[in-house]
């Protein structure tokens, strides 16, 4: 049994989902491990890790939009407010998502569905710098 782990460092451009799943991707198979356990774990409380469809880019607008409707900015509800109206928003969101994936790997690949992709979940509106944590496990 081996292990390894690596910190990708991805820049946003503010809010939305970037897909990383290319990135992932060709890091496990660099490992030459066949069959494992990949974790993910995004190191911010303002940012969020999705596994969603990557086929149509819709999809991930209608997310946003939603995710908009529920926790808008600048909601007179919060009172943390230290980095702008965005900031408590982006903390409720990243609550509401999550901030760790697991994967198994199966044949040096992420066993991902057909129309599935890793995705970084900035929920600030300003670009940022983030950093997600792999973790690969197997033989």
């Amino acid at each position: 049994m081996r292990q390894l782990s690596e910190t990708l460092v991805i820049a946003t451009r503010g809010r939305g989902l970037t897909e990383i799943t290319d990135k992932v991707s060709a890091w496990v198979t660099a490992s030459g491990i066949a069959t494992g356990l990949l974790t993910l774990f995004v190191r911010h409380t303002s940012a969020s890790l999705l596994i969603q469809e990557n086929a149509d880019p819709a999809v991930l607008r209608d997310l946003e939009r939603f995710f908009a409707r529920l926790v808008p900015d600048g909601d007179a509800l919060f009172e943390h407010r230290q980095e702008g109206p965005d900031d408590m928003p982006a903390h409720v969101r990243s609550a509401l998502t999550q901030t760790h994936l697991s994967i198994p790997v199966v044949v040096g690949a992420p066993a991902l569905g057909t129309w599935q992709g890793i995705y970084l979940y900035e929920h600030r509106s300003a670009p940022a710098r983030r950093e997600v944590v792999l973790h690969l496990i197997g033989d």
